[in-house]
């Protein structure tokens, strides 16, 4: 049985048209290689500091069937609530934790992570484009310390009985010009990104697609004072500011919000279950990120990891955590094992050249977040 908990335990160069081309295509491969448990597993355990919605109930409840192994979650909803988490306990309790791809810098910095044995992954099961992502910023010292899992995006979401968009009309812009005053969602960091994404695209702040954010902390604050000044200026638009997949649904549900920009899986998940949501990347590109696996140094439970790997990697159960996640899978073939109906939610999500668009987040070099963070937080408090 899977239990999940909020008490943290006690110590104890990728293009972006390859990156989606690979992850739509699926060929089935070989399954993963034989793992020999301990005494049938009986009473092992693995624990996991994780995303939210990322691996599903019924597929760990599965997974624990299979192998006597119990999963223990322990929910983050931001990188920073999982560095922090990380930080506080030196990765002590945990036997796998989830950063996102393009947070290397700040993980290689902490040296709380030890390297995978590769020669236990089934690495030809990957998608090559991702887990190119994860080698390109995560092989130090000529040692691998992520792997992919599943990847996403935030874009715009909005209730379609209160609103009829198309592609040709979607952009960033509908949040701050658009006729939904006061009825907006969004997160303070990528609200600010998404803003910028929008002034670079009309020509009022050119940023080279915000890239030139991350050349160094002058060119950054530069931009970003100019975001924040016409953040704070319009933020008798927002709602609500969202924090979680929880806190994105009951804004559309409860609060009152009729647009948002949000990640895809809550507003998918919705849409799936009959709610009248729908998500779709805007003409500046919905921003795309990738969720991995990293191994504290601390991991107690290394055998009962690669079972979980064994399970996890194979095509069948990689699509149920898509399906289950309303995530993408980093797992070739798993999306034969994806139902009809959230292969149509990605096509509408990513019509016409939406998927050549994207914009992927790049390696966040170690002042970018702290900055990032305290021009988030004064749009937040403004």
């Amino acid at each position: 049985m899977t239990r999940t908990t909020n008490k943290t335990p006690k110590p104890a160069g990728v293009t972006r048209r390859g990156f989606l081309n690979s992850a739509a295509a699926g060929a089935f491969v070989a399954a993963a290689p034989l793992y020999v448990r301990r005494a049938n597993a009986a009473s092992s355990e693995l624990n996991i500091l994780s995303w939210s919605a990322e691996l599903p109930d019924d597929v760990l409840s599965d997974f624990q069937a299979e192998t006597g192994i119990t999963v223990n979650l322990t929910p983050f909803s931001s990188n920073e609530e999982l560095i922090n988490k990380m930080q506080a306990t030196f990765g002590e309790g945990f036997d796998l934790c989830m950063p996102s791809f393009n947070r290397a810098p700040e993980f290689e910095f902490l040296e709380l992570l030890a390297p995978f044995d590769t020669t236990r992954l089934a690495m030809d099961n990957y998608v090559p484009s991702l887990l190119d992502a994860s080698e390109e910023l995560w092989t130090w010292g000529g040692e691998l310390y992520h792997v992919p899992h599943v990847w996403g995006s935030e874009a715009i979401a909005w209730r379609n009985d209160q609103a009829d968009l198309s592609y040709a009309d979607m952009s960033y812009g509908l949040l701050w010009e658009g006729d939904f005053a006061g009825a907006v969602q969004m997160r303070p960091t990528s609200g600010l990104l998404g803003l910028g994404l929008w002034l670079d695209a009309t020509g009022k702040l050119p940023s080279n697609r915000m890239l030139d954010a991350y050349k160094d902390e002058a060119t950054m604050r530069k931009i970003y004072d100019e975001l924040l000044a016409y953040a704070v200026a319009h933020k008798e638009r927002i709602k609500q500011f969202w924090d979680s997949t929880d806190t994105t649904r009951s804004g559309f549900m409860q609060n009152g919000c009729t647009i948002g920009q949000t990640w895809d899986g809550p507003a998918l998940g919705l849409a799936k279950a009959g709610e009248p949501v729908s998500y779709m990347a805007p003409q500046e590109g919905a921003l795309a990120w990738i969720d991995g696996f990293a191994l504290p140094k601390a991991a107690r439970n290394v055998d009962e990891v690669y079972a979980f790997f064994d399970y996890l990697l194979k095509p069948e159960i990689a699509g149920r955590v898509a399906s289950g996640s309303s995530y993408n899978s980093s797992v070739k073939g798993a999306d034969a094992y994806v139902p009809e109906a959230d292969k149509e939610l990605f096509r509408a999500a990513y019509p016409e050249d939406a998927l050549d668009k994207l914009w992927r987040y790049p390696a966040s070099p170690s002042w970018f977040n702290t900055v990032r963070n305290e021009y988030a937080e004064k749009f937040k408090v403004a």
